[in-house]
């Protein structure tokens, strides 16, 4: 694999953007192909796995594995919408996107973050229920519910992602086409535009705080109920779903990443990776626990 790529700023093919893989470490992209390939095969089998027990298993067909369910969907959205340009970068040193493919990960990459942080909420309220009404808990939740549940979240992921690709479209590129990730994401492609992005920079934080910020704050409100080990489960699920929230949005609100530089925002990758799986685990490990 070739380590470096040679990039010349004065002659930018507008209709392509670079991707750089993990910042500062461009040399070392090689050694990354096969435990990057390994962690993708462990989380595809693994959210397969939970869809596939919980199809075959009729005891599981309730709203708390429901949800689990549609929550491993998400994640398998996300992963499917990063994959091909991290696999191509270190695997085949396939660094090159063209604009309306960055635009079209872009979109799905914030989808399923979304719906992801949705669910979660859901999944919080599925256990408040569980847990003040558990009688009434199956009458309160029934399927066609919980379906419309999961409709609702990924409609408002679609109507938050959807400005996004046309507030891009009408900004001019004429500078640097690097973008200091291995996968396209709004902040990135907007801070290589040569004009105003004002507008681009408040959709972003409007974004971040009408779905990261709202969920977390509602999960926080949920979690403050007087039974005490329910509560203690519902705090360690908030808690850990806050750092979540907080890592994320440093990458994904153009505000809070305008200070950062290609060179320094690796960590900023490595904790919301880190995060992401640790919440995953988490709320996976409580919600199983729960009731």
């Amino acid at each position: 694999m070739r380590s470096t790529i040679s990039f010349n700023s004065s002659t930018v093919n507008h209709q392509t953007f670079v991707l750089v893989g993990i910042p500062g470490m461009q040399e070392r992209n090689s050694w990354m192909a096969f435990p990057l390939c390994l962690l993708y095969i462990l989380t595809l089998f693994g959210n397969l796995t939970i869809l596939f027990v919980i199809k075959i298993d009729q005891s599981l067909h309730e709203p708390m594995y429901l949800f689990l369910s549609i929550l491993a969907c998400s994640d398998l959205g996300l992963s499917l919408s990063t994959m091909p340009t991290m696999l191509g970068i270190y695997w085949f040193d396939a660094r090159e996107i063209s604009f309306t493919a960055c635009l079209t990960q872009m979109f799905f990459i914030h989808l399923f973050q979304w719906t992801e942080s949705g669910i979660l909420v859901a999944m919080a309220f599925d256990r408040l229920i569980a847990i003040q009404n558990p009688l009434r808990y199956t009458l309160l939740l029934p399927n066609t519910r919980i379906g419309k549940i999961g409709l609702a979240v990924l409609a408002r992921g679609v109507c938050v992602c959807f400005p996004a690709p046309f507030l891009i479209k009408r900004l001019p590129f004429c500078r640097s086409n690097m973008l200091s990730h291995s996968y396209c994401l709004h902040p990135d492609i907007v801070h290589l535009a040569c004009a105003d992005i004002t507008i681009n920079m408040f959709y972003g934080l409007i974004a971040v705080i009408c779905t990261l910020c709202l969920d977390a704050v509602i999960i926080l409100v949920v979690s403050e109920k007087p039974s005490v080990e329910p509560f203690k489960k519902l705090t360690a699920a908030a808690v850990a779903t806050g750092c979540f929230y907080f890592f994320i949005s440093l990458v994904d609100c153009p505000p809070l990443y305008t200070g950062l530089r290609a060179g320094n925002n690796i960590s900023i990758n490595t904790f919301t990776s880190g995060i992401k799986a640790v919440k995953t685990i988490n709320k996976c490990y409580d919600y199983s626990n729960g009731a």
